[in-house]
């Protein structure tokens, strides 16, 4: 057989083979896409052809101690948009029924992807009438549906802002922060224990899934929804507030600015969690509108400040337990030492005053007076690393840990705090202020009820914390909360030894007498908070009954002057409340108290 000079027999074998080996890489890759890659270019079909819709959980219920319930939720209904069926032309008509901003339309769509199946929420709490609106005219509006989701209803008489945070649509910081589960317009707890729970109160999202035609349309369900994911609700809490208690020391702090935190100090559990100036929760549900959020937001009082957890005071003569605890463990004293106190102390040419001339005296009784220059002293004799670590101890400094998601951990001074802040420019005249609970300490009052807590049940310092148990809302089981306790290297000698000038402090001749409660010993300390921009901030922190305590409690009256004037007939006050129980008494004006002090004191210039 002749071949030309083109089809060589070389060149018809090397264009047969490339011919062959073509047809063998198709084969190869059709059988790769038929078989070895099926399922995954199956679920890239179904996924154009099956439209998953999101289905919002119902958040976790909370109750109080005695399980009634506080918090519930009720059905809202929010306007959705899906952006690659809907059409720019239906921007007026959807603004004009219901009032959204085509601005924030756009954007969220834009935001979503503009061919995207999955529905961005763009309005909520839409009414009944705006829901047949949205029914009478499906043709004007491709695209645009509702979900039914759920907002808080409280049921409570107190107003409980702080302690439980409120729930409101997610910011785009925060979504970028806390990952794939949340979508834009989702429902998230912001501040307190709606935000430090989030993640079991939310539940978990369901998806039902439904077939779309060619145009995006959904036709019906994915294989009779045998695919769906139910959504799980979520977990309910219990909490360990006395709601009588809290809604009495609201009560209290009515018109003024302030904090009472009351503790178990057998447990830690939180008793009462009282922010003042505060808020109402239900200005907060839902659709929350523009002149009340900017009225919060632009109050001079600043109601939505959390006093209890974020407000950082100088504890003023409310430290001076702790350093006499450590001077007593260390081994710089003892019960019957003496420093003496001549009225004021003098250091590198510069007086500190006292509030009177104690002369010689001892621990117990320099508590119980508020001898200033005792402490002055003994802190000296203590020194600054001792006494930075012992207020680590008492976990000053730090966060208590406290289930709580906005929390300040105060400032704690100490050597190496002083070498930042001050470039070493600092001398030993600073511990004098430090001695007295003044200078760059500063505290919480959240602090301070834990710190009271441990002096009350002699050295056992207990992670303060609001919610006692969970409830699974699927089994119905209840998980008790864990308690989280820290037994102090302090002996019970020097624990006692405190406890006797608290005692004192209220019980005997000290500047806590307007406290006391008729029927229960009550032990604990006043204070006064130096402040730089008008009058001092008044302290008082106690405990009872002193025997065996069932109540350890911080209060704390911005600019409200001396603790033993202002703070502690409204701690007494308090303990009355949670000893007694209503009707016992403790419904008095607090503020007709204090009067009966200052009488008794008479001329006498009030210390602390």
């Amino acid at each position: 057989m002749e071949y030309g000079s083109f089809a060589t027999r070389g060149r018809l074998l090397l264009i047969g083979g490339a011919f062959l080996a073509l047809l063998a890489v198709l084969g190869y890759r059709l059988y790769q896409l038929q078989f070895i890659e099926y399922d995954t270019f199956r679920q890239h079909a179904e996924r154009n052809s099956i439209r998953r819709i999101a289905r919002e959980p119902m958040r976790g219920l909370i109750y109080d101690r005695d399980m009634k319930l506080i918090v519930n939720n009720n059905p809202s209904y929010t306007l959705t948009v899906t952006p690659f069926e809907f059409k720019w032309e239906a921007l007026p008509v959807l603004g004009r029924m219901f009032g959204v901003d085509s601005n924030f339309v756009r954007y969220r769509i834009i935001q979503a992807g503009r061919y995207s199946f999955e529905p961005v929420k763009i309005a909520r709490d839409i009414s009944f009438e705006q829901l047949a609106m949205l029914e009478e005219n499906k043709s004007q509006l491709p695209g645009v549906n509702f979900v039914v989701e759920s907002r808080r209803e409280y049921s409570m008489n107190s107003k409980l802002a702080h302690l439980l945070g409120y729930t409101k649509e997610i910011s785009p910081q925060l979504l970028k922060r806390l990952g794939d589960y949340y979508q834009p317009g989702d429902i998230v707890g912001f501040n307190g224990i709606e935000s430090y729970y989030e993640n079991i109160l939310r539940g978990r999202k369901g998806f039902g899934f439904f077939t779309v035609n060619a145009r995006g349309k959904v036709v019906e369900s994915f294989e009779n929804g045998q695919s769906d994911i139910p959504a799980a609700e979520g977990t309910d809490l219990v909490l360990s507030l006395d709601m009588g208690l809290q809604a009495y020391a609201e009560g209290i702090l009515r018109n003024r600015a302030g904090a009472i935190v009351a503790m178990d100090p057998s447990n830690g559990e939180i008793l009462a969690f009282a922010s003042s100036p505060d808020y109402d929760l239900r200005d907060l549900t839902g659709r929350i509108p523009v002149d009340v959020w900017q009225r919060l937001n632009t109050d001079e009082r600043h109601p939505m400040y959390n006093r209890c957890s974020m407000a950082a005071y100088p504890p003023g003569s409310t430290f001076k337990m702790m350093l006499a605890a450590a001077a007593l463990q260390e081994g710089i004293i003892d019960e019957n030492s003496t420093i003496p106190c001549p009225g004021s102390y003098t250091l590198a040419g510069t007086t500190f005053k006292c509030h009177g001339a104690h002369g010689n005296i001892n621990v117990v009784h320099a508590i119980e007076a508020s001898c200033n220059v005792f402490f002055y002293k003994l802190i000296f004799k203590l020194g600054f690393e001792q006494w930075s670590r012992y207020g680590s101890m008492f976990h000053f400094g730090r966060k208590t840990g406290m289930d709580i998601s906005n929390e300040n951990p105060g400032t704690l001074p100490s050597e190496a705090y002083y070498n930042r802040r001050y470039a070493k420019r600092w001398n030993k005249g600073y511990l004098v202020s430090l001695g007295i609970g003044q200078g760059e300490v500063n505290t919480t009052p959240l602090q301070m009820a834990a710190y009271t807590s441990t002096f009350a049940n002699g050295g056992t310092y207990f992670r303060p914390h609001a919610v006692r148990a969970v409830i699974d809302r699927t089994s119905g089981g209840r998980k008790e909360i864990p308690v989280i306790r820290e037994k102090l290297p302090i002996s019970d000698r020097v624990w006692r030894i405190v406890q006797n000038g608290m005692y004192r402090v209220v019980n005997g001749n000290g500047t806590g007498f307007a406290a006391r409660v008729d029927g229960a010993q009550v032990a604990g300390k006043t204070g006064t908070a130096q402040n730089p921009h008008g009058r001092d901030h008044a302290w008082f922190v106690g405990y009872a009954p002193f025997k065996n305590p069932k109540i350890a409690v911080a209060v704390i009256i911005e600019n409200g002057g001396t603790g033993g004037i202002t703070a502690a007939p409204v701690a007494g006050s308090v303990i009355r409340r949670a000893l007694s129980g209503p009707g016992s008494g403790a419904a008095r004006d607090t503020a007709a108290v204090a009067p009966v002090f200052v009488e008794k004191k008479a001329a006498e210039e009030l210390p602390d």
